[in-house]
């Protein structure tokens, strides 16, 4: 795919911040941050409104016609929108992050999103998050970055998001959800979560947000000088 922008995969496993980092990124360097994540919880959130069975590829390929997501930037943040309505919060339930592993593992919603994301990202300097951008939807983005960090951690960060955000959830509960999700997203047969070969590795674990920031600044200055 011949390009003349420049392109950022951020990719790794759940709740390691890469939406965080990704975001951080682009608003330092004039980018267009894409949330691919955003994008699966969107249609898991479409799907299960719809109560369309997952094992049934025929009813979600119908259904995958009549999804739209838009993204909108704020000050502040980017709102992500569906099917003209503002479901930003809405996806980031528990009960998204329960199934949007199983609907990211079926074939023709990776197909549709992938598809998506790379019109999304054809023309203009971009940052995206995700599971498979560095090796299936920009197998050529100019800086690959693999996010990484131990399963406590993640496990803890995402309890105290959840938790500020009124849910009713346990650590353990988060901790279990994580490892279900990693293990899906690990071994699907479409796109599976892996890191790209010339990737470079960020283990957060002990960082600072700051810290993260500095670090995937100093790689794109890396490439940006080549």
């Amino acid at each position: 795919m011949a390009r003349n922008n420049f392109v950022i995969a951020i990719d790794g496993f759940s709740s390691c911040g890469k939406s965080t980092v990704a975001k951080a990124l682009a608003k330092k360097l004039n980018f267009v941050f894409i949330d691919s994540g955003a994008m699966y919880r969107a249609v898991t959130l479409y799907l299960l409104r719809h109560a369309i069975d997952l094992n049934n590829t025929q009813a979600i390929s119908k259904a995958l016609q009549d999804i739209r997501i838009d993204f909108v930037p704020q000050s502040d943040r980017t709102l992500i929108y569906l099917n003209d309505e503002d479901v930003s919060e809405e996806i980031r339930r528990m009960e998204i992050s329960d199934r949007v592993s199983e609907v990211s593992a079926i074939k023709e919603v990776r197909q549709a999103m992938v598809a998506q994301q790379q019109q999304l990202g054809s023309r203009r300097n971009i940052v995206m998050d995700g599971r498979d951008i560095g090796t299936t939807v920009f197998p050529d983005a100019d800086l690959k970055i693999f996010m990484t960090a131990a399963p406590m951690v993640r496990a803890e960060r995402r309890y105290k998001e959840l938790l500020g955000k009124g849910e009713s959830v346990s650590l353990e509960e988060v901790l279990a959800n994580l490892a279900h999700r990693d293990h899906i997203d690990s071994t699907r047969a479409e796109s599976p979560l892996r890191q790209a070969e010339d990737a470079v590795v960020l283990d957060n674990s002990d960082l600072t947000q700051e810290e993260q920031l500095e670090f995937v600044v100093e790689e794109y200055l890396k490439r940006k000088s080549r």
